[in-house]
Order: structure tokens, then sequence, then C-alpha cells
């Protein structure tokens, strides 16, 4: 087994986690979290936000593991793949980086940190309904596009370690 199948394999393996967990906010947190009354919603995502933005170790591992070892197995797979199997390498690095990192950099955790940034409890409810309405239904959409793209990376990559 070479340095690039050691690569693809453990990169394939993190981007399917972070899939796994964007997917997981999409169908049970956000849905389940959906129903609480404001300051409730605020609160419950800004604790479970906390955890993340605590840099809890095994989650920056994985988040920050599935980005190294794609970019490190893509470089590798330019010099080793030819034909279709480079072209889904390069297809599923792209995807990764465009679809998942750069919103989840540009949209998700910029909206995280406005929630960061307030105490519901000594807000209006004009205030957290509209803390709430700024942050909700546009983080929803970004994730649910980054689920998409995670998804299909960890699809291209299954074929691609089945190719090779």
């Amino acid at each position: 087994m070479t340095f690039f199948h050691i690569a693809l394999i453990a990169a394939t393996f993190l981007c399917s986690i972070v899939a796994g967990f964007l997917f997981a906010f999409a169908v049970v947190v956000m849905p389940g979290i959906r129903n609480l009354d404001d300051g409730e919603f605020i609160g419950a995502f800004r604790a479970i936000d906390g955890v993340i933005q605590g840099n809890q170790p095994l989650f920056m591992f994985v988040w920050v593991g599935s980005v190294l070892l794609l970019v490190t197995a893509a470089l590798a797979g330019v010099w080793t793949l030819a034909g279709v199997s480079r072209l889904l390498l390069i297809l599923a690095a792209l995807i990764y980086i465009l679809g998942v990192q750069a919103p989840t950099f540009r949209i998700n955790i910029p909206l995280n940190n406005q929630l960061q940034r307030i105490d519901p409890g000594t807000m209006s409810d004009t205030a957290r309904r509209r803390a709430r309405d700024d942050f909700e239904q546009r983080w929803n959409q970004w994730n649910a596009f980054r689920t998409v793209c995670a998804s299909v990376v960890s699809g291209l990559l299954v074929v691609l370690l089945l190719r090779v």
C-alpha cells in the first residue's frame, strides 16, 4: 500500500465523518431545537457551538484532518492517477473545499459567532426573535448545502477507492 492509498483511505474516512456530522445537524440537532422558544433556541445552539468553538480535540482532528488528508491525497493523486480517477479526486477535493469548507468559514461560523456574542437573557423578546430570524434559516440552508456537498464528496471518494 502506497502513501497515496493510505492518504486516500484516511481522507475518505474523515470526510465521511464530517458528512455524517453535518447530516446529524441537519436532521436531528436543528429540528430538535426548532420548537424551543427564541431564548432557549439561542441558548441551546450557543451551548452546542461552544463545544466546537472550544476546540474539542476529536472534532478538530476530524474537521482539520479531513481537509489536510484530502488535499494531501489530491496532490499525491495528481502524480499517481490518470484519466477518470484523477478527475474524480480533483473534483472531490474542489467540492469539499468550495462546498463544505468555504461556506463553513464564510457563512456558518460568522453566523455562529453572532449568536455567541449575544446574551438572550438580557434581550427583549423582539431582539431575541430578530437574532434567531437573522440566524436560523440562513444557517440551515447553508448547512443543507454543506451536507449535500460533503455526502457527494464521500461518495466520490468511495467510488475512487473502488477504482484504485
